[in-house]
């Protein structure tokens, strides 16, 4: 672990974020607060294996958008991105569901690179993050394999099949987070979230709802014990306004879930998170 995020000393603000959505509040915040000040953690249970590479999409996008070089019209992937790669591949008949640009690519393969050569997904990530001139740690919430996996009025799904592939067209009937409970948190993590001058954790907005990305964050080992004890304000961010979502499934899959889309619900669902509800 690079001294950066080993050091979990002076951090005043824990923020849980998945992708898009989290990753433009993140960026806000990046702006206001000192780096040394804030530390992100990110969802991996969106993370998948694609072309024999290993696909963190969450923790690119937080890199991606804090580094200055994100697609600022998708949210998502390089901004100047090239698809020569994704063409060749769509020509020989391979899948091209999944649209990698050619400067993730590169991401992609280094990633992968050194996790077969023995390297944490944590370590990774903050090389990564260096080497685009990141300034605040970006973590993953854990170096274990987590997935969301999406129960559907057509099946079991994948995340990434049911998110991108389905386009989130098939009824949500459940979610589980595999290998969720016998996950670690990172330890830099937990050092954060047991200063006692920690001053807020920061549950960002996300797009998909918050089900699909903070949920298998939540979900990782205790962490969701040890954000509820932290001694700290624990701030969720609504990705609704009223009964509306600011982008996205957000109220077609709360719905499905059983809930009423509103800020009140989500107001209500992550009230288990802090001692003072």
């Amino acid at each position: 672990m690079s001294a950066q995020a080993s050091d979990s000393r002076g951090y005043r603000y824990v923020v849980l974020s998945g992708g898009v959505g989290g990753a433009k509040l993140v960026q806000g915040l990046a702006l206001c607060r000192p780096p040394g000040q804030l530390m992100v953690v990110g969802n991996v249970g969106d993370d998948f294996e694609h072309w024999g590479m290993h696909v963190s999409p969450d923790l690119d996008t937080l890199m991606y958008t804090l580094a200055g070089v994100a697609n600022e019209e998708t949210g998502w992937g390089r901004a100047g991105e090239t698809w020569r790669v994704l063409q060749e591949i769509a020509l020989l008949g391979g899948e091209s569901w999944f649209r990698l640009g050619d400067r993730d690519l590169a991401v992609h393969i280094e990633r992968t690179a050194r996790l077969k050569s023995g390297v944490s997904l944590s370590n990774v990530t903050i090389d990564l993050c260096a080497a685009l001139g990141v300034e605040v740690p970006v973590l993953p919430v854990t170096d274990d394999r987590l997935r969301t996996v999406v129960e559907t009025s057509d099946g079991v799904l994948d995340f990434q099949t049911y998110f991108v592939h389905r386009h989130c067209e098939p009824a949500v009937t459940g979610l589980r987070f595999e290998g969720a409970s016998a996950s670690n948190v990172l330890p830099e993590i937990c050092s954060v979230l047991a200063d006692p001058g920690l001053s807020a954790v920061i549950l960002c907005p996300l797009s998909q709802t918050p089900f699909l990305s903070l949920d298998p964050i939540l979900a990782a080992g205790d962490l969701r014990r040890r954000v509820k004890h932290c001694g700290a304000p624990v701030v969720a961010v609504s990705p609704m306004i009223g009964s509306k979502a600011f982008k996205g499934p957000t109220a077609k899959i709360m719905q499905e879930l059983g809930y009423n889309p509103s800020t009140l619900s989500i107001a209500q669902y992550y009230s288990t998170c802090s001692m003072g509800t």
